[in-house]
């Protein structure tokens, strides 16, 4: 099996006009080269030669899954392009109106890269597909966020390969030892913990805070800290982004700049690769990462992380999930919101559409693909039922991870708040001007959400 360099993990804005224009003309044209695309795929193929591309997941868990694959299909050649996350919604709008694109390409839900409502129209409809393979009550056998979150108009645009949540922080247990630290549970302990660190030569936190995806992320967390559900409530129109309880958690999100928890110089540096480096280069102690850097407490994943972020002849890192401190002073934390990772989607110009077909429904639907999804830690599978088979894996040290990895992606199966998919493009091309010009000093708190309030009302 063939997999390209390796991928990242996070969301940005959906593609502008040039790529719905483009997906306009695939709309219009047809099936795809040979014909692949002439009636809906039932995924029977038992031999063909796919492409497959996508933002996710790494080259190191893309080989498991294709490996796994062709152990049941043998006669499929599958080939993973990993697509860098900032271009891909540009390289693949062009790419999925040409015979020589991918065959199954990535799409998110909501305003995410890979968006459903920008790329739908390139893709085949793989409602027939799923339903033969799981059955007339296949909606309740899958996570209802992969099935409402990939649908557009009636179309099963893409099959959930598993959801990902964010509302916490990874750490670097082997430093907390070291140092006889335990997680920050508000932010005065954070700042403490940071000092601590800071004394001994040691990063606390970092994030890239240029790459604005995950400052919603952040702030998401603080304003479940404040009231679980106030800010899907805003993105759903239901509460004005003007309330007084969006304006403290926007003053709270300042205050991690101002008390010192971000580090210097956050605004210009980016989550992927800058702070995801940074962490795994043991540079700081903490970041902020959702339940896809699970996958990097399994020991090859680590080691290849590492290795990626630069570091020679790497000793694996033991990484640890907490949860996110109690800055509101609520009490309400370990709150955690997620949608699908990503969906497999069938390019309407395949001409090897029913063997992409057989790919996508083995990975997103059967017992076997997704629990080779499971084991790599990096998705809550979609197929409800199949759990992590933790004495298959390979932790860094279990003793100091299991449990915590247990609850940790337990919790993340029961959490029902989503991530992007209730937030308009429009939306999150907003908070970009309105957490980094709070973060910056550029705006108040007030004008930031008004100025969010402005785009909601637009919308």
């Amino acid at each position: 099996m063939r997999t390209s360099t390796r991928t990242r993990h996070g969301r940005r804005a959906a593609a502008g006009a040039a790529a719905v224009a483009v997906l306009a003309l695939t709309a219009c044209g047809g099936g795809g080269g040979g014909g692949g695309a002439a009636a809906a795929p039932t995924g029977g193929a038992t031999s063909g030669d796919i492409t497959w591309w996508g933002w996710t997941p790494d080259a190191t868990n893309a080989e498991k899954l294709i490996a796994a694959f062709q152990e049941d299909h043998p006669d499929i050649d599958v080939t993973f392009v990993s697509k860098p996350i900032d271009s891909y919604d540009s390289v693949l709008g062009p790419a999925i109106t040409s015979s020589e694109g991918p065959d199954v390409f990535n799409v998110a839900p909501g305003s995410a890269n890979g968006g459903v409502e920008t790329f739908g129209a390139g893709a085949l409809d793989l409602t027939a597909a799923v339903e033969g393979a799981l059955g007339a009550d296949w909606e309740e056998k899958l996570a209802p966020a992969g099935v409402e979150g990939l649908s557009v108009d009636g179309t099963l645009v893409g099959l959930s390969a598993g959801a990902v949540y964010s509302g916490g922080l990874w750490v670097n247990q082997d430093v907390f030892d070291e140092y006889g630290l335990t997680a920050p549970t508000t932010l005065e302990e954070w700042k403490q913990v940071c000092a601590t660190l800071e004394s001994n030569g040691v990063g606390c936190f970092v994030q890239g805070a240029g790459q604005w995806a995950f400052d919603m992320d952040t702030f998401e967390a603080i304003v479940e800290n404040v009231e679980p559900g106030l800010y899907v409530q805003a993105t759903q129109g239901e509460v004005p982004w003007t309330d007084e309880r969006f304006v403290g958690a926007m003053e709270s999100w300042k205050a991690l700049f101002d008390e010192g928890i971000m580090q210097e110089g956050a605004i210009g540096l980016q989550q992927y690769p800058d702070a995801n480096n940074a962490f795994m280069s043991g540079k700081y102690a903490m970041v902020m990462m959702g339940t896809w850097y699970t996958q990097y407490a399994v020991r090859d994943s680590m080691v290849a992380a590492m290795e990626a972020a630069g570091v020679a002849d790497p000793e694996p890192i033991t990484i640890v999930p907490v949860p996110f401190p109690d800055l509101a002073g609520t009490g309400e934390t370990g709150t955690m919101f997620g949608d699908a990772d990503y969906g497999l989607a069938v390019s309407a110009k395949s001409d090897q559409a029913d063997a992409a077909t057989t790919f996508a429904l083995w990975l997103t639907t059967s017992e076997a693909g997704q629990q080779a999804v499971a084991n790599t830690l990096n998705d809550i599978p979609a197929l409800k039922g199949i759990t992590p088979q933790w004495d298959q894996i390979d932790l860094v040290d279990p003793d100091r991870q299991l449990e915590a990895l247990q609850a940790y992606t337990e919790g993340a199966g029961q959490a029902t708040s989503p991530r992007f998919a209730t937030v308009s493009a429009d939306l999150n091309t907003a908070f970009k001007d309105a957490l980094i010009g709070v973060a910056s000093g550029d705006r108040t708190p007030e004008e930031a959400l008004a100025g969010l309030q402005a785009v909601q009302d637009a919308g």
